[in-house]
């Protein structure tokens, strides 16, 4: 399926909320076109450029964003605020004449819902305890959610303070226990002495 790429210098996950300052016109462009189609556009990790200016060069894996509002900025701009949906790969990727970069992509399939196991259950609560602290869209629902392994893999993915390398890798397992364990590694360096 061909879709519009937004490279950007972060990670979007499925169902993670995204907010963007729209003024490059080939993105305004993009945001019209998927306003017009009711469609959504591919975000993917810059690997090499900048977010302005000439086409980045985006990772093939990334995930399909659906613009949920629209708002004027403090600087007069387009905002946007976008939900993360499934994620997919880029076989290749073709730049148009306005700059935009285009990618055929093919999508995966949700993970299933697997039980956090007892061992990850530190991984729940620190979410838990880490949503109330900063709020936002996702720390207010249902409970069941921190017994769901992909869903607290995303959420930790985006709210600990890691490299987007590090987030990009979490985005590209298939396992959600994998992605709990290599959550697990990387919780010492958050531990206070």
């Amino acid at each position: 399926m061909d879709i519009s790429l937004f490279p950007l210098n972060c990670v979007l996950f499925p169902g993670g909320v995204l907010e963007l300052r729209v003024f490059e016109r080939r993105y305004l462009d993009l945001v019209r076109d998927c306003a017009r189609k009711d469609s959504g556009f591919g975000v993917c990790l810059i690997l090499h450029g900048h977010e302005a200016g000439e086409p980045a060069i985006p990772a093939a894996i990334g995930t399909l964003a659906h613009i949920v509002d629209f708002y004027t900025t403090g600087d007069g701009l387009l905002g946007i605020r976008a939900n993360g949906g499934a994620r997919f790969r880029v076989a290749h990727t073709r730049v148009r004449d306005n700059g935009l970069v285009h990618g055929d992509a093919q999508f995966w399939p949700d993970e299933a819902r697997v039980p956090v196991p007892t061992e990850y259950a530190l991984l729940a609560t620190i979410l838990e305890r880490l949503l109330e602290r900063m709020g936002g869209a996702h720390a207010t629902g249902s409970r069941d959610r921190y017994d769901d392994s992909s869903w607290v893999g995303f959420r930790l993915a985006e709210a600990l303070p890691l490299e987007n390398r590090e987030r990009q890798h979490l985005l590209q397992m298939t396992d959600p226990l994998q992605r709990l364990e290599q959550l697990m590694h990387y919780l010492p360096r958050f531990q206070k002495p």
